[in-house]
């Protein structure tokens, strides 16, 4: 978001706080509202018998015209901590606020509405020049599900018509995108309140993309020097209390079991697994680099305001790998693991510096001088690939920092997919060693890395970057057959049966339907290729070939097609 945007929203969240008060009264107690990358929301109590609805937002966006064409002026002012709890002694969401800040300062538009805020703001309301509110929606005090349900009214703003206009546009465009959406027209996942929140099911169709992105990267992997391994999904808390992870992920890991003489718990992470298999025996240098990937489900807990169909969920299963180097082999791997998520990148239709780049994720800026060096390691191996990358400060792991993948998502949002992060601590807390040269125990470092991500989120991802227009060596159904009777129902099978023999994923719609109705319905079903048998194409031993972006490869015989998607489908190429 651009500097400037975040308090021209702010501003226009504290008018829209207004114009609730104006309009409402009692009815509207305000909790919180700050501005964020796509515009702004509001969180408030409601104590109105009907609920809030967008068919409140013409009135309400009224109100807040009004009070932007008044060019109210905006002040700050400093307040001793009791005035402050004086001046919002009725509400309890701004005391609570208040016990954690020492000097608190409150903003007014004009001369009759304050609010608690730290800032930023535009000098005066009539900056707002075009704003726009979105959607109304429950929220969870603190995000917290233990805690009161508040009414959230998103909305945005710009300082023009025509910013607002573009990103409407892309709102709609991103509608049309959404994995929810096209995840149940296409029939690709589904949620059940039997099963639980954040636990999806993928259908016939959405295991199709889910199967085939496992064969597309383990084959990758292997290629690579990648030994694929099985670890358990859960394990004595004992092992995450040795690594360090409990007390910085107890809060999202699920609760520990009694089995026995034993507490297991559901791993929310493979690392301390892979470190067990590579000390279960004497390890060389010659042996390093030992690179183990695994395919692992893990486990956190999500908040359930935070769970977004499979972009956040509670289980989840991640391309993973734990790498262990030499220090000074170090360098070398990472520059190959970035080639690596290039690689799949690129197959999967991303394009580096436009759909996605790298983020250098640093450490307390006053770290040891064994951080610095493998923050500079990393820096140096992002400059020498010339990859495109920012770092961000405080934003590394407990054991260490890491590149992280950011991918824009269909609103051109950065997201975090994945990490690759380099870790001299580990080794350490499992007393991993290696011999070296000199016959000597030595510590390794171990790389931790994903080359795609979570499948639940890269197919969230992928959803919407195709718009459910998958490659065909992707899509569910490759091939549709259309008969225009039932008298090429029989020359359909065969041509359905040769296609099948060819591992082409192909079905058959032999129903009652005029052609017109068929490549309709096969066009929804976001079908890669429609053949259309007629009696000319029986009579010539030939199909009519139709793309679902409507061009017409004309005739071709069956094995000619078969070639011709065999290869689509081996090069994963993108039409």
């Amino acid at each position: 978001m651009p500097k400037d945007l975040h308090p021209l929203r702010h501003t226009a969240e504290h008018v829209l706080h207004q114009a609730m008060i104006n309009l409402y009264g009692d009815k509207v107690i305000p909790a919180m509202g700050p501005a964020t990358d796509d515009g702004f929301y509001m969180d408030f109590e409601w104590k109105g018998e009907e609920k809030i609805s967008e068919a409140d937002f013409p009135k309400i966006e009224a109100e807040m015209l009004s009070i932007i064409t008044r060019n109210l002026a905006i002040a700050k002012k400093t307040l001793p901590l009791k005035e402050a709890k004086d001046l919002f002694n009725d509400n309890l969401y701004k005391q609570e606020w208040l016990q954690e800040i020492d000097k608190p300062t409150v903003y007014w538009t004009g001369n009759k509405f304050v609010d608690l805020c730290s800032g930023p703001h535009v000098k005066s309301t009539s900056e707002i020049k075009a704003f726009k509110l979105l959607s109304v929606a429950g929220a969870y005090w603190h995000g917290d599900e233990k805690n009161k349900m508040l009414t959230r009214i998103y909305g945005t703003a710009f300082y023009s018509q025509k910013e607002l206009d573009e990103y409407l546009k892309l709102l709609e465009e991103a509608k049309k995108r959404d994995h929810r959406v096209l995840g149940k027209n296409l029939d690709l996942f589904v949620f059940s309140d039997l099963i639980g929140k954040g636990l999806p099911l993928l259908t016939p169709n959405g295991s199709v993309i889910r199967r085939e992105l496992e064969r597309f990267i383990v084959d990758e992997e292997i290629k690579r020097g990648y030994q694929h391994v099985y670890t358990p999904v859960l394990a004595k808390t004992d092992l995450y209390k040795k690594s360090g992870h409990y007390p910085y992920y107890k809060d999202t890991m699920y609760p520990p079991m009694k089995i026995d003489e034993e507490e297991l718990i559901l791993r929310p992470m493979t690392c301390p697994h892979h470190f067990m298999l590579y000390k279960s025996k004497p390890r060389s240098y010659k042996d390093l680099p030992v690179r183990f990937a695994e395919l692992s489900p893990q486990f956190r807990y999500e908040k359930s305001g935070e769970l977004t169909g499979l972009m956040r969920v509670r289980t989840f299963c991640l391309a993973d790998a734990h790498i262990m180097v030499t220090k000074k082999q170090a360098k070398a791997e990472i520059i190959s693991v970035l080639d690596l998520i290039d690689y799949v990148n690129k197959t999967l239709g991303m394009k580096k510096g436009i759909d996605y780049r790298y983020r250098l994720s640093l450490g307390d800026q006053q770290g040891s001088k064994a951080w610095k060096e493998a923050e500079q390691i990393l820096r140096e191996v992002l400059v020498k690939t010339k990859a495109p990358f920012f770092e961000a400060p405080n934003e590394a792991a407990f054991y260490g920092p890491k590149i992280d993948v950011q991918i824009k998502n269909v609103l051109g949002k950065e997201e975090t997919a994945f990490t690759v992060q380099y870790d001299f601590v580990m080794p350490k807390r499992f007393q991993m060693t290696y011999i070296n040269q000199d016959g000597k125990d030595e510590e390794p470092v171990v790389i931790h890395r994903s080359s795609l991500g979570a499948f639940e989120r890269t197919m969230a991802f992928l959803i919407e970057h195709f718009g459910g227009n998958f490659p065909a060596w992707l899509t569910p159904v490759q091939v549709k057959i259309l008969p225009i009777t039932d008298k090429q129902n029989d020359y359909a099978r065969k041509i359905i049966n040769q296609l099948k023999a060819n591992n082409i994923r192909a079905e058959l719609d032999d129903r009652a339907e005029s052609l017109g109705a068929k490549i309709r319905d096969a066009q929804q079903e976001k079908v890669s290729y429609m053949l259309i048998i007629g009696e000319k194409e029986v009579s010539n031993k030939t199909v009519s070939i139709r793309h679902r972006s409507g061009k017409d490869f004309g005739q071709m015989t069956i094995e000619k097609f078969t070639d011709k998607i065999q290869k689509e489908i081996k090069e994963k190429i993108i039409l």
